[in-house]
């Protein structure tokens, strides 16, 4: 027996997950199927995001900052810590914690807005008058027929050639996020945002981390201002990195009883160089995840890189099947997963939803943190247009001198006749927070007079934003 439902969403991802909410608010009939599991077998809603991903991670980092912060800065308060150590178990405990209350926040919403979940892999099977049908591969196999369906199954992380990850010695985000000790060398190959997050993690519990990065700078898709910023704070914590790397082989050796992983590679002058470590973390990019899916089954097209292909409105080739997220063209960032879902529920209920790739954020959860939105100062440059740009960095701004934080500036770029912002750029405390300012500004074309102007409150990291807007006509007020 068949069930039939308005929409089949593929995927419970924060793409997926959303979409089948804002569908069944809607008044759709939803099914949503997803195969991630727990440790106990049971359903693991939420895709790489929740149970590997952005919400790990950060439970991760806050409790590395947090050892950080007891190590090296509580004096600064007059607090004093004796006999200080990491409890390296209680803390992947707590993020495991952290993971399934994510979990089960999400089954429980379906719930609430009686979206029906099914466990299992979800894959094409044909098609009929009636719709698509969706097989569900799990504890017990069904078919669904969808008379409309959502791919939205993620990703998953490159590997390098020729290396596989084990998750003991070679590790991708799922095993950088489940090391069972602090690593006295941990490599990371990547200095994207996986990168630069995990290796802030374990440096900041005594690891020495190296990253080698095959790009010859630093952060190439941040403002090159806000990357030196950013790198300068980085060497000055203790991450050594190296750019322009071209690795040649990974090889695991025996150490004794050990075994350690040896990176051969040539440095940005060509010279050979290695890199030993007792773990290596692999982040050189992300997959779309099709595997499974059986998109022959009803002649759903993917591009060359294996993509799904789909137009602006994330229509595919097929009519009434739809793609988002991670699994087709843009940013691979949860919350553009978000708003694609919301928009193509309403397109499905006949409204009009809409996706601007342009206000979409960007953040890079380390300390400092870095975020943007819009473009940066040279990519504004070499398009050829007019443009002023405004600086105020945080050590010039109260809160952050009051936290003890003043590392980084934010930074304005806008257009030099009409002074529409065109981009916002963020290194320092609290930016993935300070930025939606920035995103709302952007969102309604404003103006950089339109920031200056707005009374921020005193004493807050904010002013930094109202700073950065008035030195657009250098009229900077505390600097």
């Amino acid at each position: 027996m068949s069930k039939s439902f308005d929409v089949v969403v593929i995927g419970a991802g924060p793409g997926g997950y959303i979409a089948a909410i804002r569908a069944a608010q809607l008044g759709l009939s939803v099914a949503c199927i997803d195969e991630w599991k727990n440790a106990q077998g049971g359903p693991a809603p939420g895709g790489t995001c929740t149970n590997v991903g952005c919400i790990p991670s950060k439970a991760l980092l806050q409790s590395s900052e947090n050892y950080e912060h007891a190590a090296h800065h509580f004096k600064d308060h007059g607090i004093e810590v004796k006999g200080l150590a990491m409890n390296v178990a209680q803390m992947i405990a707590r993020k495991a914690a952290v993971v399934k209350q994510n979990n089960d926040g999400i089954l429980y919403l379906f719930k609430k807005n009686k979206v029906a979940f099914f466990h299992g892999r979800g894959s094409f099977a044909g098609s009929g008058e009636a719709g698509y049908q969706v097989k569900v591969a799990g504890a017990n196999e069904e078919t669904l027929v969808g008379r409309h369906v959502i791919v939205a199954t993620g990703s998953n992380p490159r590997a390098l050639p020729g290396v596989e990850f084990d998750e003991k010695l070679v590790l991708s985000n799922d095993g950088a996020l489940a090391i069972p000790e602090v690593p006295k060398r941990l490599g990371v190959v990547g200095a994207g945002v996986i990168g630069l997050e995990m290796g802030s993690v374990w440096r900041r519990l005594g690891a020495d981390v190296t990253i080698l990065e095959a790009l010859p700078a630093f952060l190439g898709a941040a403002d090159a201002q806000i990357a030196r910023e950013a790198q300068k704070a980085f060497t000055k914590q203790g991450l050594k990195m190296h750019f322009g790397v071209n690795i040649t082989a990974v090889k695991r050796e025996k150490k004794g009883k050990a075994e350690e992983v040896v990176v051969e590679y040539n440095d940005d002058k060509g010279a050979a160089q290695s890199l030993a470590c007792d773990r290596l973390v692999v982040s050189i990019g992300r997959v779309p995840n099709t595997n499974g899916l059986a998109p022959e089954a009803v002649g759903l097209a993917l591009d060359e890189r294996g993509f799904v292909v789909v137009d602006d409105e994330c229509r595919t080739n097929l009519p009434n099947v739809w793609a988002i997220g991670d699994v087709v063209r843009g940013p691979m960032l949860a919350h553009k997963a978000e708003e694609e879902g919301v928009a193509v529920a309403e397109r499905i209920a006949g409204q009009h939803g809409h996706v601007d790739f342009n206000t979409i954020p960007w953040v890079i959860y380390t300390s400092p943190e870095i975020a943007w939105v819009g473009q940066t100062e040279q990519q504004v440059k070499a398009s050829g247009r007019e443009y002023r740009t405004g600086t105020f960095p945080f050590a010039a701004n109260g809160r952050a001198r009051a936290l003890g934080d003043t590392t980084g500036l934010v930074k304005f770029v806008a257009d030099a006749g009409t002074d529409e912002i065109l981009g916002v750029h963020i290194v320092g405390p609290m930016a993935s927070e300070l930025i939606a300012e920035a995103v709302v500004a952007m969102s309604f074309r404003a103006s950089s007079e339109d920031i200056a102007r707005i009374c921020h409150a005193h004493p807050s990291l904010s002013e930094a934003t109202k700073e950065a807007a008035l030195a657009v006509d250098k009229r900077t007020l505390n600097l």
